[in-house]
């Protein structure tokens, strides 16, 4: 018997973006809030609006969180808290500019001893299975804390 191979679906995400003034657009989506976005300060650029080196980092923190959740649910975790602080290197190399390398320093929260052990192997399959990692050209260092909380 043949086994039959898995079909993947493909999405396709779309984005508006208008630009404002200076270095300074509103970027959109359907059914979301607009955020405005523009060079950061080191760039000629205002600070306290989201730039495209805040969003890179952020989308790859993001990634990873969500990439443990859904493992962590498929295997029943008894998470108790996730909370991430994630910083990318943007330098100059091979004669531009571009993101070389993001630190990601994950602490993980769970109940027991036995949800810590299923932590760290869920952690160590995160980084292969985030699609934006997968996509990126950065080293990415994952740096997970783990620590059990037992219930009172």
């Amino acid at each position: 018997m043949v086994e039959a191979k898995k079909q993947y679906k493909s999405f396709r995400y779309r984005n508006d973006l208008v630009w404002k003034s200076g270095r300074r657009g509103a970027v959109s989506s359907l059914g979301k809030q607009e955020l405005e976005v523009g060079s950061p300060p080191e760039f000629k650029g205002e600070p306290g609006i989201w730039c495209p080196e805040d969003m890179y980092v952020a989308a790859l923190n993001t990634c990873l969180m969500l990439t443990f959740l859904a493992f962590a649910e498929r295997k029943g975790l008894g998470l108790t808290a996730y909370e991430s602080s994630a910083e990318g290197l943007l330098e100059h190399a091979d004669g531009r500019y571009r993101i070389t390398e993001v630190t990601v320093q994950a602490s993980v929260v769970v109940n027991s001893d036995a949800d810590l052990e299923a932590a760290r192997e869920i952690m160590g399959k995160v980084e292969e299975n985030c699609f934006i990692s997968n996509s990126i050209t950065a080293k990415v260092k994952l740096q997970p804390q783990f620590r059990v909380e037992h219930a009172v």
